[in-house]
């Protein structure tokens, strides 16, 4: 029988546990090509979000069946533990998943449940998708492969379990969501900077990696290694603008 493909979360995971940085931005446009430009970019992965943006769930998976065949990670954002897309999801070649507005213990509970198989969770088993070869990798190499990544976003002011119970749950990236943060602290940007802070001790000291958004890499707080910076959108925008405006200064 022939072995799962190599997934390509596996690096960004050892990047990840050696103590480095990895960078990925946000894609929210439903195509091939964008994936294609941010891997040859040079970024360590991207964000494929089906939060906030258009995409529908079928563009989302076509989005992940691509990296997955480039061996390029992919991180399917969502905004609640669904276990039928969680495992959808993940057939189609998703590297990991990161659940955004995480208040409690149970949530990370619930999404562990939902990408693991038996006997550590209860995700549903079946062969007949990129990830196992549609079949042609054996049942047993397939539920023992490497689990993926998830990555626990908090972004609010508060939680209703306290931040080192939820690090503590059994993700593997704790991320600060800043802007939401920003929000709901009232644009109070000492109040802001100490979530901030606090998120990333809980972090250390769940021997975890931090996690953090920011529109550009001079925003990013001190110390993240699992870094998400800027969106494919934001980034054609600028783009657009720079060349709009040089091009009223040329000739």
């Amino acid at each position: 029988m022939r072995r799962p493909k190599s997934n390509p979360g596996s690096a960004l995971r050892e990047r990840l546990a050696g103590g480095g940085r990895a960078v990925g931005t946000i894609v929210k446009l439903p195509s091939d090509e964008v994936i294609d430009v941010i891997a040859g970019a040079g970024f360590d992965f991207a964000m494929v979000d089906l939060e906030h943006s258009q995409l529908a769930e079928g563009e989302a998976l076509r989005l992940l069946r691509h990296g997955f065949a480039l061996g390029f990670p992919l991180v399917a954002r969502i905004a609640t533990v669904d276990a039928r897309l969680i495992n959808r999801l993940l057939e189609a070649g998703a590297s990991g998943i990161q659940l955004s507005t995480i208040r409690r213990v149970e949530q990370v509970r619930d999404l562990i449940a939902a990408s693991r198989y038996a006997p550590a969770g209860r995700r549903s088993v079946s062969l007949n998708h990129p990830v196992a070869g549609y079949g042609a990798v054996a049942l047993t190499d397939a539920v023992r492969a490497e689990p993926p990544l998830l990555v626990g976003q908090i972004e609010t002011a508060e939680t209703e379990d306290p931040i080192d119970r939820i690090a503590a749950a059994g993700v593997d990236v704790l991320f600060a969501g800043t802007v939401d943060i920003t929000v709901d602290a009232g644009f109070d940007a000492e109040r802001v900077a100490g979530r901030v802070k606090a998120i990333r001790a809980a972090a250390d000291a769940a021997g975890l990696p931090f996690g953090a958004y920011a529109a550009n890499p001079e925003g990013l707080p001190d110390g993240v290694h699992y870094a998400v910076v800027s969106r494919n959108l934001s980034l054609l925008r600028a783009a657009a603008a720079r060349i709009r405006e040089a091009s009223d200064h040329a000739g």
